[in-house]
Protein backbone atom coordinates (compact mmCIF):
# COMPACT_ATOMS: atom_id res chain seq x y z
CA UNK A 1 0.00 0.00 0.00
CA UNK A 2 1.22 3.51 -0.83
CA UNK A 3 2.40 5.64 2.15
CA UNK A 4 -0.33 8.25 1.62
CA UNK A 5 -3.03 5.57 1.58
CA UNK A 6 -1.66 4.08 4.82
CA UNK A 7 -1.57 7.57 6.36
CA UNK A 8 -5.20 8.18 5.37
CA UNK A 9 -6.19 4.83 6.85
CA UNK A 10 -4.37 5.76 10.07
CA UNK A 11 -6.23 9.07 10.24
CA UNK A 12 -9.54 7.24 9.88
CA UNK A 13 -8.56 4.92 12.75
CA UNK A 14 -7.81 7.95 14.92
CA UNK A 15 -11.15 9.57 14.08
CA UNK A 16 -12.93 6.29 14.75
CA UNK A 17 -11.29 6.06 18.17
CA UNK A 18 -12.48 9.61 18.88
CA UNK A 19 -16.01 8.59 17.88
CA UNK A 20 -15.79 5.67 20.31
CA UNK A 21 -14.76 8.01 23.12
CA UNK A 22 -17.71 10.30 22.44
CA UNK A 23 -20.18 7.41 22.27
CA UNK A 24 -18.90 5.92 25.51
CA UNK A 25 -18.77 9.27 27.32
CA UNK A 26 -22.20 10.47 26.23
CA UNK A 27 -24.27 7.29 26.01
CA UNK A 28 -22.68 4.50 28.00
CA UNK A 29 -20.80 6.05 30.91
CA UNK A 30 -23.88 7.71 32.52
CA UNK A 31 -25.70 4.37 32.62
CA UNK A 32 -22.60 2.72 34.07
CA UNK A 33 -22.50 5.28 36.89
CA UNK A 34 -26.09 4.32 37.74
CA UNK A 35 -25.15 0.65 37.81
CA UNK A 36 -26.96 -0.13 34.56
CA UNK A 37 -25.97 -0.99 31.03
CA UNK A 38 -27.01 1.31 28.22
CA UNK A 39 -29.65 -0.23 25.97
CA UNK A 40 -27.74 1.11 22.98
CA UNK A 41 -24.47 -0.52 24.04
CA UNK A 42 -24.77 -3.83 22.11
CA UNK A 43 -25.69 -2.20 18.79
CA UNK A 44 -23.15 0.60 19.14
CA UNK A 45 -20.32 -1.76 20.09
CA UNK A 46 -21.03 -4.04 17.17
CA UNK A 47 -21.20 -1.10 14.74
CA UNK A 48 -17.93 0.28 16.07
CA UNK A 49 -16.08 -3.03 15.73
CA UNK A 50 -17.46 -3.63 12.25
CA UNK A 51 -16.39 -0.23 11.02
CA UNK A 52 -12.93 -0.64 12.59
CA UNK A 53 -12.55 -3.92 10.70
CA UNK A 54 -13.41 -2.13 7.44
CA UNK A 55 -10.98 0.71 8.14
CA UNK A 56 -8.17 -1.74 8.91
CA UNK A 57 -8.84 -3.59 5.69
CA UNK A 58 -9.96 -6.82 7.35
CA UNK A 59 -11.99 -8.97 4.96
CA UNK A 60 -14.22 -11.06 7.24
CA UNK A 61 -15.33 -14.52 6.20
CA UNK A 62 -17.71 -15.86 8.85
CA UNK A 63 -19.13 -19.37 8.94
CA UNK A 64 -21.58 -20.73 11.48
CA UNK A 65 -23.67 -18.71 13.91
CA UNK A 66 -22.89 -17.16 17.27
CA UNK A 67 -25.19 -18.69 19.90
CA UNK A 68 -26.63 -16.56 22.74
CA UNK A 69 -25.47 -16.91 26.33
CA UNK A 70 -22.50 -19.16 25.60
CA UNK A 71 -18.93 -19.10 26.81
CA UNK A 72 -17.14 -18.37 23.53
CA UNK A 73 -13.74 -20.08 23.39
CA UNK A 74 -11.30 -18.75 20.77
CA UNK A 75 -7.75 -19.38 19.69
CA UNK A 76 -5.62 -16.26 20.01
CA UNK A 77 -3.48 -14.86 17.20
CA UNK A 78 -3.63 -11.07 17.47
CA UNK A 79 -5.27 -8.04 19.05
CA UNK A 80 -7.23 -8.06 15.78
CA UNK A 81 -9.17 -11.03 17.19
CA UNK A 82 -11.12 -8.58 19.36
CA UNK A 83 -12.65 -6.42 16.59
CA UNK A 84 -13.17 -9.53 14.44
CA UNK A 85 -15.25 -11.20 17.16
CA UNK A 86 -16.77 -7.97 18.50
CA UNK A 87 -18.27 -7.34 15.07
CA UNK A 88 -20.33 -10.53 15.41
CA UNK A 89 -22.53 -9.76 18.42
CA UNK A 90 -22.94 -8.57 22.01
CA UNK A 91 -19.70 -9.81 23.52
CA UNK A 92 -17.77 -9.26 26.72
CA UNK A 93 -14.01 -9.76 26.67
CA UNK A 94 -11.39 -10.64 29.25
CA UNK A 95 -8.31 -8.44 29.34
CA UNK A 96 -5.05 -8.16 31.22
CA UNK A 97 -5.39 -5.97 34.32
CA UNK A 98 -2.65 -3.69 32.98
CA UNK A 99 -5.01 -2.45 30.26
CA UNK A 100 -7.24 -0.85 32.91
CA UNK A 101 -4.42 1.63 33.69
CA UNK A 102 -3.97 2.71 30.06
CA UNK A 103 -5.08 6.32 29.51
CA UNK A 104 -8.50 6.56 27.88
CA UNK A 105 -8.46 3.00 26.49
CA UNK A 106 -8.59 1.43 29.95
CA UNK A 107 -11.50 3.62 30.99
CA UNK A 108 -13.40 2.88 27.79
CA UNK A 109 -12.82 -0.86 28.15
CA UNK A 110 -14.16 -0.81 31.70
CA UNK A 111 -17.29 1.15 30.72
CA UNK A 112 -17.90 -1.31 27.87
CA UNK A 113 -17.96 -4.14 30.41
CA UNK A 114 -14.52 -5.69 29.96
CA UNK A 115 -13.51 -8.09 32.71
CA UNK A 116 -9.92 -7.72 33.90
CA UNK A 117 -7.63 -10.46 35.18
CA UNK A 118 -4.29 -10.13 36.97
CA UNK A 119 -1.61 -12.70 36.34
CA UNK A 120 -0.73 -14.79 39.33
CA UNK A 121 -3.42 -13.19 41.50
CA UNK A 122 -5.29 -16.49 42.13
CA UNK A 123 -8.57 -14.78 41.25
CA UNK A 124 -9.90 -17.47 38.93
CA UNK A 125 -12.87 -18.29 41.17
CA UNK A 126 -14.06 -14.69 41.53
CA UNK A 127 -13.57 -14.08 37.83
CA UNK A 128 -15.46 -17.26 37.01
CA UNK A 129 -18.40 -15.99 39.07
CA UNK A 130 -18.43 -12.70 37.13
CA UNK A 131 -18.34 -14.60 33.83
CA UNK A 132 -21.13 -16.87 35.04
CA UNK A 133 -23.27 -13.83 35.92
CA UNK A 134 -22.83 -12.43 32.39
CA UNK A 135 -23.67 -15.79 30.84
CA UNK A 136 -26.83 -16.14 32.95
CA UNK A 137 -27.90 -12.70 31.68
CA UNK A 138 -27.57 -13.95 28.11
CA UNK A 139 -24.38 -12.06 27.26
CA UNK A 140 -21.64 -13.92 25.43
CA UNK A 141 -18.31 -13.92 27.24
CA UNK A 142 -15.14 -14.54 25.22
CA UNK A 143 -12.12 -16.30 26.65
CA UNK A 144 -8.75 -16.93 25.04
CA UNK A 145 -7.60 -19.97 27.05
CA UNK A 146 -4.14 -20.02 25.45
CA UNK A 147 -3.52 -16.91 27.61
CA UNK A 148 -1.23 -15.45 24.94
CA UNK A 149 -0.95 -15.39 21.17
CA UNK A 150 0.61 -17.77 18.67
CA UNK A 151 1.43 -17.19 15.00
CA UNK A 152 -1.64 -19.19 13.98
CA UNK A 153 0.29 -22.25 12.75
CA UNK A 154 -0.21 -24.16 16.03
CA UNK A 155 -2.27 -24.11 19.21
CA UNK A 156 -0.84 -23.49 22.64
CA UNK A 157 -2.22 -25.54 25.55
CA UNK A 158 -5.65 -24.37 26.74
CA UNK A 159 -5.57 -23.46 30.44
CA UNK A 160 -8.56 -25.00 32.24
CA UNK A 161 -9.11 -22.48 35.06
CA UNK A 162 -11.38 -20.07 33.16
CA UNK A 163 -13.67 -22.93 32.21
CA UNK A 164 -14.93 -22.85 35.80
CA UNK A 165 -17.37 -20.21 34.57
CA UNK A 166 -19.16 -22.82 32.50
CA UNK A 167 -19.38 -25.07 35.55
CA UNK A 168 -20.88 -22.27 37.65
CA UNK A 169 -23.40 -21.08 35.07
CA UNK A 170 -24.18 -24.23 33.12
CA UNK A 171 -23.49 -22.24 29.94
CA UNK A 172 -22.65 -24.20 26.85
CA UNK A 173 -19.24 -23.78 25.24
CA UNK A 174 -18.91 -22.58 21.67
CA UNK A 175 -15.46 -22.88 20.11
CA UNK A 176 -14.57 -20.35 17.41
CA UNK A 177 -11.60 -20.89 15.14
CA UNK A 178 -9.80 -17.80 13.85
CA UNK A 179 -7.46 -17.88 10.87
CA UNK A 180 -5.72 -15.01 9.03
CA UNK A 181 -4.73 -15.37 5.40
CA UNK A 182 -5.78 -16.80 2.08
CA UNK A 183 -6.92 -20.43 1.78
CA UNK A 184 -3.48 -21.52 0.53
CA UNK A 185 -1.26 -19.55 2.92
CA UNK A 186 -1.33 -17.83 6.32
CA UNK A 187 -0.97 -14.07 6.67
CA UNK A 188 2.33 -13.17 8.37
CA UNK A 189 1.44 -9.57 9.31
CA UNK A 190 -1.67 -10.20 11.42
CA UNK A 191 -0.09 -12.28 14.26
CA UNK A 192 0.89 -10.17 17.29
CA UNK A 193 3.60 -12.29 18.90
CA UNK A 194 6.96 -12.39 20.66
CA UNK A 195 8.42 -8.88 20.96
CA UNK A 196 5.76 -7.11 18.90
CA UNK A 197 4.71 -3.72 20.23
CA UNK A 198 1.25 -2.19 19.63
CA UNK A 199 2.07 0.90 17.57
CA UNK A 200 4.65 -0.64 15.19
CA UNK A 201 2.30 -3.57 14.64
CA UNK A 202 -0.63 -1.24 13.93
CA UNK A 203 1.55 0.57 11.40
CA UNK A 204 2.28 -2.72 9.61
CA UNK A 205 -1.43 -3.50 9.52
CA UNK A 206 -2.19 -0.03 8.13
CA UNK A 207 0.34 -0.59 5.33
CA UNK A 208 -1.15 -3.99 4.49
CA UNK A 209 -3.41 -3.88 1.41
CA UNK A 210 -5.96 -6.07 3.18
CA UNK A 211 -6.07 -9.11 5.46
CA UNK A 212 -8.50 -11.95 4.93
CA UNK A 213 -9.69 -13.41 8.24
CA UNK A 214 -11.94 -16.38 8.85
CA UNK A 215 -14.05 -16.78 11.99
CA UNK A 216 -15.60 -20.23 12.15
CA UNK A 217 -18.28 -20.62 14.82
CA UNK A 218 -18.34 -24.33 15.66
CA UNK A 219 -20.90 -26.66 17.20
CA UNK A 220 -21.87 -26.15 20.84
CA UNK A 221 -20.27 -28.33 23.50
CA UNK A 222 -22.52 -28.93 26.55
CA UNK A 223 -20.68 -28.21 29.80
CA UNK A 224 -22.80 -30.40 32.07
CA UNK A 225 -20.96 -33.37 33.45
CA UNK A 226 -17.55 -32.17 32.27
CA UNK A 227 -14.66 -31.05 34.41
CA UNK A 228 -12.55 -28.06 33.42
CA UNK A 229 -9.76 -30.10 31.85
CA UNK A 230 -12.25 -32.00 29.72
CA UNK A 231 -13.83 -28.73 28.55
CA UNK A 232 -10.44 -27.28 27.65
CA UNK A 233 -9.47 -30.44 25.78
CA UNK A 234 -12.76 -30.63 23.87
CA UNK A 235 -12.58 -26.99 22.75
CA UNK A 236 -8.93 -27.26 21.76
CA UNK A 237 -9.60 -30.39 19.70
CA UNK A 238 -12.59 -28.78 17.96
CA UNK A 239 -10.62 -25.65 17.03
CA UNK A 240 -7.57 -27.66 16.01
CA UNK A 241 -9.67 -29.91 13.78
CA UNK A 242 -11.30 -26.89 12.12
CA UNK A 243 -7.93 -25.27 11.42
CA UNK A 244 -6.12 -28.49 10.55
CA UNK A 245 -3.66 -28.08 13.44
CA UNK A 246 -2.11 -30.59 15.83
CA UNK A 247 -3.87 -30.93 19.18
CA UNK A 248 -1.57 -33.17 21.22
CA UNK A 249 -2.75 -32.53 24.81
CA UNK A 250 0.85 -32.52 26.05
CA UNK A 251 2.05 -30.00 23.48
CA UNK A 252 3.88 -27.17 25.22
CA UNK A 253 5.95 -25.76 22.37
CA UNK A 254 5.42 -25.11 18.70
CA UNK A 255 5.89 -28.19 16.54
CA UNK A 256 9.07 -28.05 14.49
CA UNK A 257 7.07 -28.21 11.27
CA UNK A 258 5.14 -25.10 12.29
CA UNK A 259 8.30 -23.27 13.29
CA UNK A 260 9.86 -23.98 9.91
CA UNK A 261 6.94 -22.60 7.89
Amino acid sequence: MQPLAALWRGLKVLLHLLAAFLLVALLMAPARVLGRRSRQAPALSRWWYRRLCRILGLRLVVTGDLAPGVLLVANHVSWLDIPVLGAQGDLCFLSKAEIRAWPLIGWMAEVLGTLFISRGAHQARGLAEQIADRARDGQVVVIFPEATTSDGSWLRPFHPRLFAAAQDSGAALQPVAIRYGEPDHRDLIAPFIDDDRPWPHLLRVLKHPGIRVEARFLALIPSQGMDRKSMARACREAIGASLGLETDADQTAAPRAAQDR
